[in-house]
């Protein structure tokens, strides 16, 4: 795809509107810290070229407006990241946001509130996107972890005004498809957690890796499946045995896991083996984390428990690249292609 990147284009100067990964717990660990950090490039790249910066995002699943869903302390948090004002404007829709916006100087930026407070957002409101879109004069999607929802901010707004991939987004796109263009062969995904939506990633990824291998709660989901006490060779999916609580996978499972491993050169991991913030389920997470970290693979990890656990164990600078989605990432890999990519292309 020829896809418009931020980064060969000139916007010098202009209103430029910045859909950004802000669904964050400042509370957490650091793994969703790390989605804030990777927006300062696209941030400082704007600010270099003196642009009036509108920042956009959402955080949690409020129903209405809901204080403790508010973007305000999210706001305080980039601007220390970035060594700048953010300033906060607690507001969405509105003539004086809109006026405020037509205000600002070059360089200034400003954070509107969680656009999830306004239903239109979820519900790809034709209106509430135009509405945004008018706020600035081109739209740069950096919220890769979100790119798989076609919501208004996401596929919505590159129909009133031109788009681009930011600097994250791009090499986000650049590193995940080098699993399924021209990679190094074998290549396995082991794709694990508790959300059962991903079982449907770990059927579709048959058709894009060499080997499937499924652990944490997947395996209850998958029960139709072979096994690892039935798997042969010829089989593209292994499905891990579970231990008697269902939290964790078989030490049999995790030996069989790491011979995939050793043999793989490329490597995609999505999701904890077992419930790995319990110390009593943590030993196949750390096994077959570690043994990902120290193999010779191109190695990816994403998702939201893979991140924090890379970080558990000390691993996150052996992996080629830690993408800041979960669902997100799944979703490309299998299909190429995200909402709000398509969306920027048509």
């Amino acid at each position: 795809m020829n896809l418009p990147y931020l980064s060969k284009t000139d916007i010098s100067g202009k209103r430029v509107l910045l859909r950004a990964d802000l669904d964050v717990s400042l509370e957490k660990s650091s793994s969703d810290i790390l989605r804030l950090e990777a927006l300062v490039p696209t941030l400082k790249f704007l600010e270099e070229r003196k642009c009036k910066v509108v920042i956009i995002g959402h955080k949690g699943r409020p129903e209405g407006k809901d204080e403790k869903d508010s973007l305000k302390d999210i706001c305080l948090n980039l601007s220390k990241l970035l060594g700048k004002e953010i300033r906060f404007i607690p507001e969405i829709i509105s003539d004086s946001v809109k006026n405020e916006t037509k205000m600002l100087k070059e360089g200034d930026f400003v954070m509107l509130e969680n656009l999830r407070f306004d239903k239109r957002e979820e519900q790809n409101d034709a209106g509430f996107a135009k509405s945004l879109s008018e706020y600035a004069e081109v739209f740069v999607n950096e919220a890769f972890a979100t790119s798989h929802r076609s919501h208004a901010s996401i596929v919505g707004i590159p129909k009133y005004i031109k788009g681009f991939l930011g600097l994250r987004f791009e090499k986000e796109v650049e590193n995940l498809s080098r699993v399924f263009s021209n990679p190094q062969k074998p290549v396995i995904a082991i794709v694990s957690g508790v959300k059962e939506d991903k079982v449907i990633y770990a059927k579709a990824l048959v058709d894009v890796v060499d080997k499937v291998l499924v652990g944490g709660r997947l395996p209850e989901y998958l029960k139709n499946e072979k096994s690892i006490r039935e798997f042969n060779d010829n089989d593209k999916m292994i499905v891990a045995n579970l231990i008697f609580d269902k939290e964790d996978i078989t030490l049999h499972s995790v030996e069989r896991f790491k011979e995939e491993i050793k043999k793989a050169r490329t490597i995609v991991l999505a999701g904890a083996l077992g419930r790995y913030e319990d110390e009593g389920h943590r030993q196949s997470t750390k096994e077959i984390f570690e043994e990902v970290a120290n193999s010779y693979s191109f190695k990816i990890v994403g998702g939201g428990d893979s991140l924090v656990a890379i970080q558990m164990f000390n691993l996150t600078p052996k992996f080629d690249w830690v993408s800041v989605g979960g669902g997100a990432m799944l979703e490309y890999l299998v299909k190429g292609s995200l909402p709000g990519i398509d969306a920027l292309l048509h």
